[in-house]
């Protein structure tokens, strides 16, 4: 099978579309959404992360994060901290509850991954991961000079 390069955006969309909704088959039986799984995956791999972060990570506005912590923090899998550097931002932080269930959440995400690359063999797998690293790097790395570029226009 041959692919046209053009359909690299609807294969990607697709897939990630894809996996999105898988986690989040998963992930309802631990009562998450898959906004609430990917807010939980960057607290718990990064620590205290400031709620703007956290709205820039899961591209998202604000009042969005809010609303979503909000949930979360009910549900017991977060709190939310004040900066000790600037008492005006709250930080959200992973709870006991959340990194109890850790382990379980990974194993979850292997599955579905697992799932998605069924037929695929070890090197093709490989090739498929770093070949979406190496355009995710040229991406952002285009992105943060058109960035600089318009900086500089003005």
């Amino acid at each position: 099978m041959s692919f046209e390069p053009y359909q690299l955006g609807s294969l990607i969309h697709d897939a990630a579309r894809l996996i999105r909704k898988r986690f989040e088959q998963q992930a309802i039986s631990y009562g998450l959404s898959s906004a609430q799984w990917r807010l939980l995956v960057h607290v718990i791999r990064e620590g205290a992360v400031s709620q703007a972060r956290l709205a820039d990570r899961l591209e998202i506005e604000p009042i969005s994060v809010s609303r979503l912590v909000d949930r979360m923090e009910q549900a017991g899998w977060v709190t939310r901290e004040a900066d000790p550097n600037d008492r005006r931002i709250k930080m959200v932080v992973a709870t006991e509850k959340a990194h109890e269930y850790k382990t379980d959440l990974r194993a979850m995400a292997g599955e579905v991954f697992e799932e998605a690359m069924a037929g695929i063999d070890p090197a093709s797998r490989e090739t498929v991961l770093h070949g979406l690293a190496t355009i995710s790097e040229n991406l952002t790395h285009s992105l943060s000079n058109s960035s600089t570029a318009m900086k500089d226009k003005r």
